[in-house]
């Protein structure tokens, strides 16, 4: 993208180090794990997120909520 110049840049910014080639040799990419569940839910606690989240995001939220709990209990 940069050779085509769809990239703008200010004019007096530097360009980085290059990490050379066998560095992006090795690179990988990884995900954080993640587990698929089951999981049951009372109505209302499901249909609050819900409505938290305007009908999308509900999911991340709990996740985020969970998330919260579980690093409180960590003593983190």
């Amino acid at each position: 993208m940069k050779d085509r110049g769809d990239i703008a840049r200010p004019v007096d910014a530097s360009e980085g180090e290059s990490l050379g080639a066998e560095f992006w040799a090795s690179a990988k990419v990884e995900a954080p794990r993640k587990r698929s569940v089951h999981l049951k839910l009372d109505a209302d606690v499901f249909e609050f997120f819900q409505q938290q989240s305007g009908g999308k995001g509900h999911l991340t939220k709990m996740q985020t909520v969970l998330r919260a709990y579980a690093n409180a209990h960590r003593g983190r």
